[in-house]
């Protein structure tokens, strides 16, 4: 090829089609879900409500919301050969192995499976993101050889995954903090995992290769796999007063630090903002804020060496670590959370749908001449 190339890599800043789910403003620091602010969302909200307003575009009012919940406790059990399946898994996988496995299997067992209605999706969707957090507290205990412990009709949905992850009743602490991370996390407009699954769908593939095809997509370290990077380092690092030297040292040898900078915040990611507000508050009342402190000094030489600040998966590890949970299991929590967006977006493109099949720029050989096989050397 000659001239000037045309190609975006990672097609960034590229507008590939147009929603009203979600819009990021990338200089002021702003995420709006179908037109409400997430500070509105986080001080008001509560994971049901939010994941029914990306679902349908309005907040639900009061018998909207409790048909939802009660619907999503219908919901929430496994069928028997998928807890089967869990326990099949060998312990050694990774968690997001297990539930990328579990929901594709998930389609077996759902007597819509293969109907793309918008009325047979919408209930895949509700039965996607009741059923998410089972699976990933299932494979949790049965990994350790535990007996899954059934969910709780009386909890909502944050509350109900910690409560099946540990068998007992989380603190309001705990419960309240993680159902703000749930909205949190519930989406951000065209993310890679987001896209996977409009392109999926887009082909009129059913709701559960769609989210099969999201979760490949968030596994991968440069997407929902960040947040557990961040927090291995911050184990490695192990005292605040090393923070500062490991982070230079880092820069200096070229080492790549996760969580931090992103491709559409061009300043602070809101979503960090109330992330660490969660890790700390967490941390002095088990009286121990030496994560934050790592991070905080972490974030310091970046943002003066380099002007880059934390995203979403900076401070999430350290506020779920506070939590009991474990470090592989923080990207199946963000699964937990973003199946309400990617379900939402699933829908989106049922409703105005268009093959989504872009062009690549060629940039090899051209003009060459076949050479028989014995001629080649």
């Amino acid at each position: 090829m000659t001239g000037t190339s045309m190609a975006d890599r990672g097609l960034e800043d590229v507008v590939a089609l147009t929603s009203t789910i979600c819009f990021i403003d990338g200089r002021e620091g702003k995420l709006i879900y179908q037109g409400y602010d997430i500070d509105d969302l986080v001080a008001h909200s509560t994971f049901e409500e939010t994941a029914y307003l990306l679902w349908h575009g309005d907040l639900p009012t009061a018998e909207q919301l409790k048909d939802l919940q009660a619907r999503l406790l219908e919901e929430r059990q496994l069928p028997k050969p998928i807890l089967d399946l869990l326990g099949a898994i060998p312990a050694t996988a990774h968690p997001m192995e297990a539930l990328r496995t579990a929901v594709s299997a998930l389609a077996f067992y759902d007597p819509d499976a293969a109907d793309t209605s918008l009325e047979a999706s919408m209930r895949k969707a509700l039965r996607l993101t009741a059923k998410m957090a089972t699976i990933v507290a299932a494979y949790d205990r049965l990994r350790h050889g535990q007996a899954p412990v059934p969910p709780d009709p009386r909890l909502g949905h944050a509350a109900n995954f910690l409560y099946m992850l540990k068998g007992e009743q989380p603190d309001d602490l705990a419960q309240r903090y993680l159902d703000a991370a749930l909205i949190i996390h519930a989406d951000h407009e065209l993310n890679a995992s987001t896209f996977a699954a409009r392109v999926t769908a887009a082909t009129l593939s059913d709701m559960y290769s769609a989210i099969t095809s999201a979760i490949g997509a968030l596994k991968g370290p440069l997407h929902g796999g960040a947040n557990e990077q961040v927090m291995k380092m911050v184990l490695e690092i192990g005292s605040p007063e090393r923070a500062e030297q490991y982070t230079r040292e880092a820069l200096a040898a070229k080492r790549r630090i996760m969580g931090i900078g992103h491709r559409v915040y061009k300043t602070y990611d809101p979503r960090a903002v109330y992330l660490r507000r969660f890790a700390q508050g967490l941390g002095e009342r088990a009286g121990n804020t030496t994560y934050v402190e790592i991070l905080d000094r972490v974030e310091k030489v970046l943002v003066s060496e380099r002007g880059l600040y934390p995203n979403v998966d900076f401070f999430s590890g350290a506020a779920y670590y506070l939590m009991g949970i474990p470090v592989d299991l923080f990207t199946p929590v963000f699964a937990v959370s973003r199946i309400s967006g990617w379900t939402a977006h699933v829908l989106e493109q049922y409703r105005n749908n268009r093959l989504i099949r872009p062009r690549a720029e060629y940039i090899g050989p051209t003009g060459r001449t076949w050479v028989p096989l014995e001629q080649r050397g």
